[in-house]
């Protein structure tokens, strides 16, 4: 079953995307704890996200870097054409998100 939930922060604002074949999406990257280990100094992991529907475009649009979101989803595999070869990426389908906290202005 490919299913993901994570809660964690926005670390840039996210980013509308036309693809080449007018679809749009927005992007993101969310930050998100690791759970402590013993030996282990890496304390977070950056994943990229993907909205692809109307509805999504209107929550992640209005998101900002350092608030804290909740999303669901899947996890996808993207292949893509890059410096004339073939590249992949790995990244959150997004399903459902929503704002938990807004980030402190200052």
């Amino acid at each position: 079953m490919n299913e993901v939930r994570l809660s964690g922060r926005v670390s840039v604002d996210p980013e509308e995307r036309v693809l080449p074949s007018g679809d749009r999406l927005w992007v993101f990257r969310l930050v998100v704890q690791r759970a402590p280990r013993a030996g282990m100094r890496q304390s977070v992991d950056t994943l990229e996200c993907a909205a692809w529907t109307p509805r999504l475009h209107r929550s992640v649009s209005a998101w900002r870097a350092g608030d804290e979101v909740e999303i669901s989803g899947a996890l996808r595999r993207r292949f893509f054409k890059a410096g004339g070869g073939a590249a992949s990426r790995v990244e959150v389908e997004v399903a459902t998100g929503r704002l938990i906290r807004r980030a402190a202005t200052s």
